[in-house]
């Protein structure tokens, strides 16, 4: 504990702008789950994704505004600004995909088989699900770093575009274990290698910088990452390359997707969310490396 003299309760956390996010978060997280487990209902896969996302989100944020309102942070060891950068930039995606799912495959204009009261629920889930993710959205356009400021490496460009690339890498990873066929040829496979790669990696980076462990490293850590993220764009560049040749090209594919494909279940499916966001990757790793060269790491903040 910090011994300053001063107080111990720290009302920034709930009185900034950030802290006022973050209420709001809390806020709009519990509304949300509640309102799905006492009456919307949901089921499957996707609902238990949906309450996974909801819980989880909300169970941190209390986590870290108890924190920052105790200075209890202090007494972590990890970089609380790298960790908090990190969180919101990954509940801010993962509250989308929620936000985007659950109306998508429960809610309905009518009211039969479920019910006019179901429906309203529902409906209603949707709406503060939304706000949650505004929510989270908010909180990284107010801490991410800005020119010339001296922030925590998650809080830049290039550390919230490390979130978003392991985020993308997991979409492609649920589509390849859709049937993707992706073990029907050694190219494919190398791909699948690609992808694999690049995603351990940057997650060891994410890891490093939220536990603050970068200037403990015997060799640059910042010089490393430019270097993986330059090696990561040309991997990508030959899975953007090698994927769409191997499953849409006529010769080891279909260019066209097969009319006896049944929805949900059919492979040429999964392909193409695969190269749509091998493309998304791409994108975002030549981002990164325009912005990673231009930053310094502070483990400390």
């Amino acid at each position: 504990m910090e011994s300053t003299g001063g107080p111990y309760l720290n009302t920034a956390a709930v009185t900034s702008p950030v802290g006022i996010a973050r209420l709001l978060q809390m806020t709009f997280g519990c509304t949300t789950f509640s309102l799905v487990a006492h009456q919307g209902g949901f089921s499957a896969a996707y609902g238990t994704f949906c309450m996974f996302v909801w819980t989880f989100c909300f169970a941190i944020t209390v986590f870290i505004i108890t924190c920052e309102f105790t200075h209890l942070h202090s007494c972590l060891t990890i970089s609380w600004g790298n960790f908090t950068a990190a969180f919101a930039m990954l509940a801010t995606l993962m509250s989308i995909t929620a936000a985007v799912i659950y109306p998508l495959y429960f809610v309905q204009l009518g009211c039969y088989p479920i019910g006019c009261e179901v429906r309203d629920f529902r409906i209603a889930a949707s709406i503060f699900a939304g706000l949650l993710f505004f929510a989270y959205a908010t909180e990284v356009c107010l801490t991410r770093a800005k020119p010339g400021q001296v922030s925590s490496y998650m809080a830049t460009v290039s550390g919230l575009l490390k979130i978003v690339q392991a985020f993308v890498a997991c979409i492609i990873f649920g589509a390849l274990v859709n049937d993707s066929q992706y073990s029907k040829y050694v190219a494919t496979q190398w791909c699948v290698a690609v992808y694999s790669f690049c995603f351990v990696v940057t997650v060891v980076v994410v890891a490093f910088s939220v536990t603050g462990k970068t200037a403990l490293m015997w060799f640059p850590f910042e010089r490393s990452v430019v270097v993986y993220t330059f090696g990561a764009v040309l991997l990508y560049v030959s899975a953007a390359v090698i994927w769409p040749v191997f499953c849409f090209d006529s010769k080891y594919g279909s260019p066209r997707r097969p009319g006896l494909c049944a929805k949900g279940k059919c492979p040429w499916d999964s392909q193409l969310v695969i190269a749509i966001f091998t493309y998304v990757n791409l994108l975002l790793y030549v981002v990164d490396l325009a912005y990673s060269q231009r930053i310094r790491f502070v483990s400390h903040l």
